[in-house]
């Protein structure tokens, strides 16, 4: 009875020593994000019903364009990517794709992109140069609060807008992805 007992309890440890060996093999949750736009619906899909505000994604293609979730974001035409998401050009070669959720009454109350950087070698440079990009910027129609840059994995995710949307945004992301770093977190004035 003693040794059924023992094989018993060493048969429940091997389990349990499994199952947590399991959630932090390699990449962690990393290893599921296919690319930028999976990266921002799985935030968006945390997000209640209530919680979550008139939204679009995509760019002006309009076979990226989305009501009411991320979308896809063509990364070949630099200058709108500047002016709509605040990548720089002069950046622009570093990512190889690219999704956004915007506001759908201004871009101003909530933007946000994300952005696979092709090297983990520049995955800093890429984050510094969002952050320098949407400090210096002139606003029109009315001033975003607060901007976010947040790192997963080989992703940087720059937000701006209404503090209380971004601090939403910023704890969403930091619950659904555990290997998530807040970079940056900055008043815009």
């Amino acid at each position: 009875m003693k040794r059924l007992l023992t094989i018993f309890l060493m048969f429940i440890m091997v389990l349990s020593l499994t199952a947590c060996g399991g959630k932090d093999a390699g990449a962690g949750d990393e290893a599921k994000i296919a690319d930028a736009l999976t990266l921002l619906n799985t935030i968006w899909d945390s997000y209640g019903e209530d919680e979550k505000f008139s939204a679009m994604g995509g760019d002006f293609n309009e076979e990226n364009m989305v009501d009411g979730a991320p979308g896809n974001y063509e990364i070949q035409d630099t200058a709108m990517l500047d002016s709509s998401l605040g990548l720089p050009e002069t950046s622009a070669s570093m990512i190889d794709g690219a999704a956004s959720l915007i506001h759908m009454m201004n871009a101003n109350t909530f933007t946000c992109g994300a952005f696979h950087v092709s090297s983990s070698d520049n995955l800093s440079a890429v984050a510094d140069s969002l952050k320098e990009n949407i400090l210096q910027r002139q606003w029109m129609c009315g001033f975003p609060d607060k901007l976010i840059v947040i790192t997963v994995g080989d992703y940087v995710i720059s937000a701006f807008g209404n503090e209380e949307i971004i601090d939403t945004f910023k704890s969403k992301t930091m619950s659904v992805y555990e290997s998530a770093k807040l970079v940056y977190e900055e008043p815009i004035v």
